[in-house]
């Protein structure tokens, strides 16, 4: 409790700090005042803290299905995540569920039930492949297809609509609050695109073609469906340089955050040095363009390292000044019907009491321990 408020104060003194900044703000000018105050909060949060997501949390779990309330995450530590991760493959398509079985009706109750209670929300898009029909880690050839004039584009249109569609229908009351807002969302399309397993990666279209493609995904957005609660996470995968990772940046007017997944680097001594760097990379790049900074996906499948969370994840997160500045750190689902694919404990795991130490410290927020990210007090 006297962390949130101090944390509650140190946003509102953030208020006046930010006037000497103009130029952190979203990248769209027309943004939600809840999607303003999001970013803005999440921004003067670092280096403070860092939030902690998990994929999927209150759809399932290990050995547990859509069971109200429920969440691997909560049984261990007693909170829910601070951020939740959904992914809306297969909404392309007006499908009942996502690729991963879940009902598209079940994950907007979910969205609502997390941003009721002050959690931040984000979506990914394993996109199908639009020209051979397969799934996102087809990699035929696609993205050239989609663009403006190509043979596909009035489909990928037609899949966008349908994107806006369901966010259309995400809204609920903030904390605190009585009236109903469309949710704020970070929105991390084509991501990972440093490898080459999805269809939009690296090996599979140029770097003009993807930024073509990301700006016009973002312009179709706003301009022709007229969404304004979306923030938008350029998102690669391991990366080995400044240069590297900005070979495809859309521009500042197209981006609010910048991350990286990396499921590699934090497995052993030998490779945390590689992490710290990356961690160091991103946010001095987003410090530098006044956005936000996180490392959007990653995990140790099964966490067979029964210390892992303090050992290997929050040393790097914790490394220093400059790695502190991550606003958040996602891992991936746990799935209940694949044996072992798992990136959180579970009541009785052998890291269950590692990551309940993780939970503890300073740096590290749940869900219990947020402030209010949806209020500016001065409407700036």
């Amino acid at each position: 409790m006297l962390r949130t408020l101090l944390l509650l104060g140190l946003l509102l003194l953030g208020c006046h700090a930010a006037d000497s900044q103009p130029s952190v703000a979203p990248s769209d000018p027309e943004a939600t005042a809840e999607t303003r105050a999001l970013f803005h909060n999440l921004y003067r949060l670092a280096p403070r803290a860092i939030l902690y997501g998990h994929q999927d949390d209150l759809a399932y779990g290990v050995s547990w299905w859509a069971e109200p309330g429920r969440s691997d995450v909560k049984a261990v530590t007693g909170s829910y995540p601070a951020v939740y991760g959904w992914d809306v493959g297969d909404l392309e398509h007006g499908a009942e569920r996502n690729l991963d079985g879940v009902r598209f009706d079940d994950m907007r109750r979910w969205i609502i039930e997390g941003f009721q209670r002050g959690g931040v929300i984000t979506i990914s898009w394993h996109m199908d492949n639009p020209v051979s029909g397969g799934n996102a880690w087809d990699t035929t050839r696609a993205v050239y297809a989609i663009l403006p004039g190509g043979p596909q584009h009035a489909l990928f249109r037609s899949w966008l609509d349908r994107f806006a569609d369901f966010v259309r229908t995400l809204r609920g009351v903030p904390p605190g609050r009585t009236d109903t807002v469309a949710i704020p969302i970070i929105f991390r399309p084509y991501h990972e695109w440093t490898g080459s397993w999805f269809w939009w990666g690296r090996g599979h279209c140029t770097p003009d073609e993807f930024i073509q493609l990301w700006r016009f995904t973002v312009d179709y957005l706003r301009r022709e469906k007229g969404l304004h609660n979306l923030l938008l996470a350029y998102s690669s995968d391991r990366f080995h340089s400044p240069e590297d990772y900005l070979e495809r940046y859309p521009g500042d007017d197209y981006v609010d955050l910048l991350g990286f997944d990396d499921y590699h680097s934090h497995k052993s001594e030998e490779t945390l040095p590689f992490l710290i760097r990356e961690l160091h990379d991103v946010v001095r790049m987003a410090r530098a363009r006044g956005k936000l900074a996180a490392l959007t996906e990653t995990g140790y499948e099964a966490i067979p390292d029964s210390t892992w969370w303090t050992g290997k994840l929050l040393r790097a997160l914790d490394h220093d000044d400059t790695t502190r500045q991550i606003i958040y750190v996602l891992t991936w689902r746990n799935a209940y019907n694949r044996p072992g694919h798992y990136f959180a404990p579970y009541p009785g795991h052998p890291s269950a009491e590692d990551f309940r130490r993780f939970k503890a410290h300073p740096l590290i927020y749940f869900e219990d321990e947020l402030p209010d990210l949806y209020r500016l007090e001065n409407g700036r």
